[in-house]
């Protein structure tokens, strides 16, 4: 049983946080780890909130960011810049209190052949 205290659904709350994620530079991608791996699996699609984790809790919401970087970006400096970005897109959108960004850096794209 999922306790969701959240007003606002979990999907929403997700779509909010990729498109800050995926406009914040030095993101390559989401990653969706082995429940995208699943869910393309079965169903043939890919989950809305792919590299996404919320968690409703009584002091605000919880989010785990799992993301690819460029290559050569600066990885301490993304995360930052991601953790900001996300918490003001999410807390405009939806108005609620956002406790905790995580960023789980879970790789970097190769060097671009020129």
């Amino acid at each position: 049983m999922e306790d969701n205290l959240s007003p606002v659904p979990d999907d929403v709350i997700s779509v909010c946080a990729a498109n800050a994620v995926l406009r914040t530079e030095g993101v390559a991608a989401l990653s969706g780890g082995l429940t995208n791996a699943i869910s393309l699996t079965f169903r043939k699609k890919e989950s809305i909130s792919k590299g996404i984790k919320v968690d409703s809790k009584n002091d605000g919401i919880v989010l785990d960011l799992y993301l690819i970087t460029d290559y050569g970006a600066k990885i301490p400096e993304v995360a930052w810049n991601v953790q900001h970005n996300v918490r003001d897109e999410v807390e405009q959108m939806t108005d609620m209190t956002i406790s905790e960004v995580n960023v789980h850096v879970q790789g970097v794209t190769k060097e671009k052949d020129d």
